[in-house]
């Protein structure tokens, strides 16, 4: 009778220890997220002012004063406007859905 007692004592700790140990593991992996947060914010920082600048540089190319000093430099010489009539559209069609009959 002590012994089967012993032994539920012996699995009640065991499981609480199971229990504790699995809780103070999460707990760890959640403290490493958090504190990996003020890292992946300044990386992200980083990026964004990136994004920023080359943004800046695109909306720089593409200003059309500098399009206009590009295509009069003599590498793009041979380059030319197209008249009115050189331009093609091409009208694409709306894809209409589809009514399966039975």
């Amino acid at each position: 009778m002590n012994l089967g007692i012993f032994i539920r004592v012996f699995l009640c700790i065991l499981t609480l220890g199971v229990f504790l140990y699995a809780f103070i593991n999460k707990q760890n992996h959640i403290t490493e997220l958090r504190l990996q947060i003020p890292v992946v914010a300044q990386e992200l920082q980083i990026v964004q002012q990136e994004n920023i600048r080359l943004q800046f540089e695109i909306d720089q190319f593409e200003n059309p004063i500098h399009l206009m000093e590009l295509a009069r430099r003599p590498q793009f010489s041979h380059l030319r406007h197209p008249l009115v009539n050189e331009i093609i559209t091409i009208q694409v069609p709306k894809v209409e859905e589809r009514v399966e009959e039975p």
